[in-house]
C-alpha cells in the first residue's frame, strides 16, 4: 500500500504521474530524450541499462517494466535480459555495452565509484564521450526513479502480462505520451 493517497489505483510511477502531473511532464520527457531520443545506443540497449540499474536498486517495478521494454526491443528478447540482470560481463553483448554497464554499475553504487578506469576501458571497447555522458546520466536517473518509486511504496503488479502491454504502450507510443495503464 502506498505511503500516501495517490486516488488512484495505478502501478508503479504511473500512479505517482497521475497524482502529480505537474512533476510527471519534465520526468516522462527526461525517459524521452535518455531512452528513446537520438543515440548510438539502440533503446533496446539503453532500456537493459535502466534495467540494470533498477534491478541493482532492488525496484521491481522499474526492473520488470523496463526489462520488458527493453526485451521487445532486442532481438534476443527476455533471455538476454535475464542474462545482463544477473551478470552483464558474461552476458552475450558487445564488449562496449559490458564496459558501459559496468559504468552503470558503478554510478548506481556512488557517482565517485566511477573509475578513471571504467571510463578508458569503455572507451577502448569503443564507446564515445555521449554514449559514456549518456550511460551515467540514465543510471543516475534510474537511481532517482527507483527511489522515487520505491520511496512512496507504489505497487507493482505480480503479472508478466501487465509489463508486456506497458512495453508494447511505450514502444509505440514513448514516454511523452505515457497514459497511465490499468495492470
Amino acid at each position: 500500500m502506498p505511503h500516501i493517497e495517490l486516488g488512484n489505483d495505478l502501478p508503479g510511477i504511473v500512479s505517482l504521474f497521475a497524482f502529480r502531473p505537474e512533476t510527471a511532464a519534465p520526468l516522462s520527457e527526461l525517459a524521452e530524450v535518455l531512452l528513446r531520443g537520438p543515440s548510438a545506443l539502440s533503446r533496446g540497449e539503453r532500456e537493459l541499462i535502466a534495467a540494470r540499474v533498477s534491478h541493482l536498486n532492488s525496484c521491481r517495478f522499474c526492473t520488470d517494466s523496463h526489462a520488458a521494454f527493453a526485451a521487445v526491443q532486442l532481438d534476443q528478447g527476455m533471455p538476454l535480459v535475464d542474462q545482463v540482470r544477473a551478470d552483464p560481463a558474461t552476458a552475450p553483448v558487445s564488449d562496449k555495452l559490458k564496459a558501459l554497464l559496468a559504468v552503470a554499475d558503478a554510478v548506481q553504487e556512488s557517482g565517485r565509484a566511477v573509475t578513471d578506469e571504467h571510463i578508458k576501458t569503455a572507451r577502448v571497447a569503443g564507446a564515445t564521450d555521449t554514449e559514456i555522458h549518456d550511460t551515467v546520466l540514465i543510471a543516475a536517473a534510474f537511481c532517482m526513479f527507483n527511489r522515487y518509486v520505491d520511496g512512496l511504496a507504489t505497487t507493482a503488479p505480480d503479472q508478466a502480462a501487465a509489463y508486456t502491454e506497458m512495453a508494447r504502450h511505450i514502444t509505440a507510443h514513448g514516454y511523452r505520451d505515457a497514459v497511465p495503464l490499468q495492470p
